[in-house]
């Protein structure tokens, strides 16, 4: 037997115990991603975090077609140094962001998932204060899509459940 056909036999046999613990695929036809395509609109952005949050949760669920979801969210904030060199100062910083979220069917007003995500993310600050903001402005967006992947991941696993 090749190592390509030991490998197939492998993974087949892998996924047999999911199969047998009633394991579905999100993403599979019927599975709780595919339920939650197109079907959630989050609330306005307010800023440029929130336009970061919004963008990146609709690259995940789809942006809303006919919603029977509304998701309210709260986005905040914070730096901390976590990198210091005598006689320069902090030469990285960790940005810390965390979102509380609630999901909300629409034609109940029922609370469907709500809970609070949080992450963080870090940037190096240069001798120039333009390089050091457009590296700050990535490790945001960087932020903003990790938060948006941990948020979707939830909704997802709470349809699951």
């Amino acid at each position: 037997m090749s190592l390509f056909e030991r490998r197939q036999v492998l993974g087949m046999l892998a996924v047999l115990p999911l199969a047998a613990c009633g394991f579905t695929p999100a993403y599979a036809p019927g599975g709780a991603g595919a339920a939650l395509r197109g079907q959630v609109r989050a609330a306005d952005p307010r800023d440029s975090l929130g336009f970061g949050f919004v963008g990146a949760l609709e690259e995940r669920l789809g942006r809303p077609t006919n919603p029977r979801f509304d998701l309210s969210y709260d986005i905040s904030t914070s730096e901390r140094g976590s990198a210091r060199v005598a006689g320069v100062g902090e030469t990285r910083i960790s940005v810390i962001g965390t979102v509380t979220y609630e999901l909300r069917d629409r034609a109940s007003g029922a609370t469907v998932s709500s809970g609070s995500v949080r992450n963080f993310t870090n940037y190096s600050t240069t001798s120039t204060q333009l390089a050091s903001l457009r590296a700050r402005e990535d490790a945001e967006r960087r932020l903003m899509r990790i938060l948006a992947d941990e948020v979707a991941t939830r909704l997802i696993a709470a349809q699951a459940g």
